[in-house]
C-alpha cells in the first residue's frame, strides 16, 4: 500500500523550527530519509518552498478557473513537504510516520494513495485503460 505523509506545522512550530540550526534539521531529515530508503519503503520525498514564494492557488469555483497568488488563508491549510512510502500495512505506515523527526506543533497527515485496484469496477473505461498504458510506459505499477 502506498501512503502519503504530509508535513504540517502551526505558527508556534515554525517559530521553534527557526531557532534550530538549519544544518541540524537537514541532518535529522537526511537520516530519516536514509532509513526509509534502506528499508525500501521510500518512493518520493520533497520539501516545498516557503508559502510566500512563487506559489499560487487555482480556484475552480467560477466558470473559468481563477489563478491568484498567495498568501494562503490559514496556517493549517499549508503543508511544507511530503513523503510517499510503500508499506505492507497501515500499521507499518504509522510506524514510519512516528519516526519522523518533527517537533511539537507539527503533524503528519497520512493518507493512503489510491491504486488502480481501487477502481477495478471501472477498469475497462477508456480513461483507466489509457492510464494503465501510460503507467506501464513510464515504469509505474
Amino acid at each position: 500500500m502506498k501512503y502519503m505523509l504530509i508535513m504540517r506545522a502551526t505558527d508556534e512550530a515554525r517559530e521553534s523550527y527557526e531557532q534550530v540550526p538549519f544544518k541540524e534539521i537537514i541532518e535529522k531529515m537526511g537520516a530519516y530519509n536514509e532509513s526509509l530508503t534502506k528499508a525500501g519503503v521510500l518512493l518520493a520525498a520533497e520539501g516545498l518552498a516557503d508559502a510566500m514564494t512563487d506559489n499560487f492557488l487555482v480556484d475552480f469555483s467560477a466558470e473559468a478557473p481563477i489563478v491568484t497568488d498567495g498568501p494562503y488563508g490559514e496556517t493549517h491549510e499549508l503543508f511544507s513537504g511530503f513523503w510517499i512510502i510503500q508499506t505492507s500495512s497501515k500499521e507499518e505506515a504509522a510506524e514510519w510516520a512516528r519516526r519522523c523527526p518533527l517537533g511539537p506543533g507539527s503533524t503528519l497527515e497520512v493518507r493512503r494513495v489510491t491504486e488502480m485496484s481501487d477502481f477495478a469496477e471501472f477498469a475497462e473505461t477508456d480513461a483507466l485503460v489509457n492510464e494503465a498504458a501510460w503507467r506501464a510506459e513510464n515504469g509505474q505499477e
